[in-house]
């Protein structure tokens, strides 16, 4: 009677088990819960001297939790005003939603005035990602107010010889530099495509000025 009990068990164990893997495997894997910060999104801003044009292939993030997020951001950059040197920040912002704060940063661009492409891995030190969630009641000039504001943004300058510029900064809040950074020639051009061959052709008036001043290597 005993034996026969646990023979019972057995099968039932056996049962429960089937029963919970068929379900686990029909749910299928969990996405990863959404990051816990202070704000909705985090901001990717893309930008480049004046006359020096870019077109940004991708920038991909490893959020602080290990997970990859490729392209969160990419195309045209917002433009300083003048190409030689920087401003302090700024530029094309993107949302990047659903992503903890980054501890890498992966670039990969085409200097459209060279023409090259580039690539880069961008180590985020911890103290940036303090930075982004350290609120700070400041006055803001946009809305005429004082109110709570967060460096809840990352801009990656780029220019031509592959110089790599990061800041973080708010909305209301000053940008602090995080590096500069030289970024390698990749082999295999445009778009990754190996034949090395298309590149848009800048636009008319940072053709002239190219024309007349070269490019000011040096400046950034």
């Amino acid at each position: 009677m005993v034996l026969g009990n646990r023979s019972q068990m057995r099968r039932l164990s056996l049962l429960f088990g089937l029963l919970f893997c068929l379900s686990a495997c029909a749910s299928g894997p969990q996405p990863p819960a959404a990051p816990k910060l202070p704000y909705d999104s985090w901001y990717v801003g893309l930008a480049a001297p004046r006359f020096m044009e870019v077109w940004v292939e991708t920038v991909d993030v490893l959020d602080q939790r290990g997970l990859p997020f490729f392209r969160v951001s990419a195309g045209v950059a917002g433009y300083t005003r003048k190409p030689e040197g920087w401003h302090k920040g700024g530029g094309k912002m993107m949302p990047v939603n659903n992503v903890d704060l980054p501890e890498r940063i992966f670039l990969r661009w085409q200097s459209l005035v060279e023409p090259q492409a580039y690539k880069i891995r961008i180590q985020i030190p911890q103290w940036v990602r303090e930075e982004m969630v350290k609120p700070e009641r400041v006055f803001c000039p946009g809305s005429q107010k004082w109110k709570v504001d967060y460096r809840d943004s990352i801009t990656l300058g780029m220019a031509p010889g592959g110089i790599v510029k990061v800041w973080v900064g708010g909305a209301c809040l000053d940008f602090k530099e995080v590096g500069r950074f030289q970024a390698e020639v990749e082999p295999l051009g445009p778009h990754r495509n190996g034949n090395g061959i298309y590149y848009r052709a800048p636009k008319p008036e940072a053709q002239a000025y190219i024309d007349q001043h070269g490019i000011p290597y040096g400046t950034w």
